[in-house]
């Protein structure tokens, strides 16, 4: 078992890092909300702390006081054994509570906790305060890729803050990496932490395949434009076609044509396309194109686990050939905390990896994200599989 007081210092470290993420805001910023895919920074701020009010000290904390009811309405985001909830597109509506009073029920949470953590909790408690902690982490990756959308839609490529780099080049040479057939295991394996969808470690053949040892770069991806990738239907599948013919999509999210010269919206501005840089913010879609173009393919997500030690990953989430599924022996746990993942294992398709807005210690190979195959707004970018 996690000691009281170690688990304390991680909890406040994990909700400043949330604070720290929200210094270089404007009131305005946090209330922004352009497209319903986008949380405002305000709305990521109290639904942190109303998921360790919800499910610690209200479930946990005898005589617990919650700081404001009407919370669990505005701050809910999909659980419906807790209660209604506010329709996700009327985030960015919620001009009441008043930022100060967000930051006060922060406080009033994590004073509580504080307190609870000091009365020798049950174990199951503090399994559930691990969930939180993994929990606000993921807002904190999602706070940051919702922010730069926020941004990207002001006028005039506004910067985040000084000193934010969002670059990173790779400078490895491409290999293909050889996994001979055989049978393998995936899944979370050892003490540490997972989400319950890593769980069922479970046996997998796999053929002989080869898969990259980097990213597709944004210069490779520029090729794939060039030789006119968004115009040629052959390389997308039906649906794809049609998404990018109704929104005409021409390029990766935040890229635009400037003089001749293509430029891309960071959070350090708007920015010349480098083209050693691993390209990113492209859909499923999008990856499934560049590969068909390639005459290749996307690596599911087995063959990216079993081959995972074999490269360096962590700059961008990678789209897998995966649909989201559960693994054998899969079970949601009884009561709200069933809802987190199993709920959405339809019509999604798999990411494997991390990126530059992952949080600190919060990537492993087993983690499993996913998302539905239009959406781009996250750091997402692509290996390459063959054979």
């Amino acid at each position: 078992m996690i000691e009281s007081k170690n688990l304390l210092d991680q909890y406040l470290g994990i909700r400043q890092n949330t604070e720290e993420l929200c210094k270089p805001l404007s009131v305005e910023d946090h209330l922004s909300q352009p497209i319903i895919d986008v949380s405002p920074p305000k709305w990521h701020l109290g639904h942190t702390s109303w998921f360790f009010e919800t499910f610690i000290l209200k479930v946990y904390q005898e005589d617990y006081k919650e700081f404001d009811p009407t919370f669990n309405f505005l701050f809910n985001s999909y659980y419906e054994t807790v209660g209604k909830r506010l329709l996700r597109d009327k985030r960015g509506s919620m001009t009441r509570p008043a930022l100060d009073k967000i930051y006060a029920y922060r406080k009033y949470v994590d004073l509580h906790i504080k307190e609870f953590l000091q009365s020798s909790p049950a174990r199951e408690a503090f399994e559930v305060l691990e969930l939180g902690l993994n929990h606000e982490q993921q807002h904190q990756e999602l706070l940051l890729t919702d922010l730069k959308f926020i941004l990207s839609v002001q006028p005039f490529h506004p910067i985040y803050k000084d000193g934010f780099n969002e670059s990173r080049v790779e400078n490895e040479n491409q290999m293909w990496i050889v996994v001979d057939e055989g049978i393998y295991e995936i899944g979370h394996k050892g003490e540490g932490f997972c989400f319950d969808n890593e769980l069922g470690r479970h046996k997998t053949f796999l053929h002989k395949f080869e898969i990259s040892n980097k990213l597709i770069t944004n210069g490779e991806y520029l090729d794939f434009m060039n030789d006119g990738g968004y115009s040629n239907h052959n390389y997308w599948h039906s649906e794809a076609w049609t998404w990018i013919k109704e929104n005409n999509i021409e390029s990766p999210l935040y890229w635009e044509k400037k003089q001749g010269a293509w430029f891309r919206f960071s959070f350090s501005g708007l920015e010349k396309i480098k083209l050693s840089e691993p390209v990113a913010h492209i859909s499923y879609y999008e990856a499934c194109a560049f590969a068909e173009w390639k005459g290749l393919r996307l690596p599911t997500e087995k063959e990216w686990e079993v081959s995972s030690a074999l490269f360096n990953w962590g700059q961008r989430w990678e789209w897998t050939n995966s649909a989201y599924l559960a693994y054998p022996k899969f079970s949601k746990p009884r009561g709200a905390v069933g809802e987190y993942n199993g709920k959405f294992m339809v019509n999604q398709m798999v990411l494997r990896g991390a990126s530059i807005a992952t949080s600190k210690n919060h990537s492993r190979s087993t983690y499993r994200n996913f998302f539905h195959p239009h959406l781009r707004w996250q750091f997402t970018g692509l290996r390459l599989a063959k054979k």
